[in-house]
């Protein structure tokens, strides 16, 4: 058997005190999304979203607590001698903005503050709109869910844990 390889990523859900959700638009499809990305080599999971948070948007977070774990079993092409990762595993923390300054980088061409009801009329991608609903249905109970998002965004499996 094959060592599975797995693609970790932070995804967050950063609230300020006007009630608005940020949002960055990336440079590589103009999609807007929720601020996040892959944990690197050495990272744990909340520097990560610090950092990510952080790069794509200027805003400086502190983690608040965790909304939501997902599993996409959808196969994507490997990196570093890689072919194929099987699965992508990622976490979705609620985070508080502590300071730094709107603006965009080498992976985003806009951030900003979008009112919580306005979110699903800029965020498209099928799996950020069922993620996003995880986190506004938040009762104490992280969500697990297992989806794939090819060849078509599928919902397999959800539970309250």
């Amino acid at each position: 058997m094959q060592m599975p390889v797995h693609i970790v990523a932070t995804l967050g859900f950063v609230e300020n005190t006007k009630g608005e959700i940020l949002l960055v638009k990336t440079r590589r499809d103009g999609h807007w999304v929720f601020p996040g990305g892959q944990v690197e080599v050495g990272e744990n999971l909340i520097d990560g979203i610090i950092r990510e948070v952080k790069e794509e948007s200027g805003i400086d977070v502190k983690v608040s607590h965790l909304v939501g774990v997902f599993s996409n079993t959808a196969t994507y092409e490997g990196h570093s001698g890689v072919k194929v990762v099987p699965t992508k595993v990622m976490f979705d923390f609620v985070c508080e903005p502590i300071g730094g300054k709107l603006t965009t980088s080498d992976e985003t061409s806009d951030s900003r503050w979008v009112n919580k009801e306005e979110v699903l009329d800029m965020v498209l991608a099928p799996s950020q709109r069922t993620r996003y609903q995880a986190y506004l249905n938040y009762n104490g109970n992280v969500q697990y869910m297992d989806y794939i998002t090819r060849p078509e965004f599928e919902l397999k499996s959800e539970k309250k844990i």
